[in-house]
């Protein structure tokens, strides 16, 4: 039986740095009320002329060095993404220009949040057949593009950010599993509603912003978070006590600890980097661990819980042994 298996991990933040305090100047909001709802501390902010695919193709460079591949081995790109930098082409055909890949697969996957982990079981599969041997997967967001600055339900959230694996064909057991779902009749609670069926005119639709109703979206992911942890273990017949790590989504803190919880796990055993660059979306789970990776807190042999939650709604998670 073959598995694929992560080779590499890179990451990329804007320098512009966005803190709680600079938002309070603009907002009826405070760094305590951030603080104490969400555990964000502050978020990096893409240039204006700072595309996805400009912060994609950083973070896949160090994924790509890290792993020691050259741009030439690889057989697949798979980008999760809600904000490409075009309609079409696709912002993983741009990227595989750009990088030099060769004339490979390329495709974006929009799931919002749960962008990279669906890309991530794309590419497994892939791999697992025999079709590819490597495969370049990206998570990548520019959510701040797309925020109402005056609203502060949604404001103090978001950044931007990309992060990127390295996955190579192994006989050893890497990704053990991946598990991805959605429930479109939730679509009402997390959206943004322009688009080529609505229309880009971003005035006949309050402004290119993230709609968002926090309460009710908190308790969707904390229910389906809990039911896709379980469904992961359960698949292959593990216990919660087997897990090293746990990689979340990084949204907020609250969910995170909700998930740590239903797992028995303390805050010990959860990579959180949500305080560093606030929720980027489909980037936040390879950020998350890409740091984990870099500052040696995760090490060969840990077993890896990844999970995340967006809209659509959407959800995954990926049990890796890393």
């Amino acid at each position: 039986m073959k598995y694929s298996k992560i080779i590499g991990t890179g990451s990329y933040l804007p320098e512009k740095i966005v803190t709680n305090a600079d938002l309070e100047k603009i907002l009826d909001t405070s760094d305590q009320w951030i603080r104490e709802r969400t555990g964000i501390c502050e978020r990096r902010v893409s240039r204006e002329d700072e595309t996805s695919g400009d912060m994609a193709v950083v973070a896949a460079q160090r994924a790509l060095e890290a792993a020691g591949v050259e741009a030439e081995e690889i057989g697949l790109l798979v980008v999760g993404t809600t904000t490409p930098d075009l309609v079409f082409p696709s912002t993983a055909c741009l990227i595989q220009a750009r990088l030099g890949l060769p004339d490979c697969g390329a495709m974006d996957v929009n799931a919002a949040c749960s962008g990279f982990i669906y890309a991530l079981s794309v590419a497994d599969k892939y791999v697992r057949c025999g079709d590819v041997k490597k495969a370049l997967v990206i998570g990548v967001d520019k959510l701040t593009a797309m925020l109402d600055w005056n609203d502060r339900g949604t404001a103090v959230l978001f950044g931007d950010g990309a992060g990127a694996v390295v996955i190579e064909v192994s006989d050893e057991p890497g990704i053990l599993s991946t598990h991805i779902h959605s429930a479109g009749r939730h679509s009402d609670l997390l959206y943004a509603d322009v688009g080529v069926g609505k229309g880009f005119k971003a005035e006949e639709h309050g402004g290119v912003c993230i709609k968002m109703k926090g309460n009710e979206v908190f308790k969707v992911a904390v229910r389906t978070l809990g039911r896709i942890v379980d469904e992961t273990l359960a698949h292959n017949n593990m216990n919660k006590s087997d897990l090293d790590w746990l990689i979340p989504h990084q949204a907020n803190h609250r969910i995170i600890s909700a998930t740590a919880k239903k797992l028995g796990m303390t805050m010990d055993q959860v990579v959180v980097t949500v305080d560093k660059h606030g929720n980027t979306s489909a980037a936040s789970v390879p950020l998350a661990l890409d740091a984990a990776a870099q500052s040696g807190k995760i090490k060969r042999g840990d077993m890896l819980l990844l999970e995340a939650f967006g809209g659509g709604f959407t959800w995954a998670s990926a049990l890796i042994k890393y």
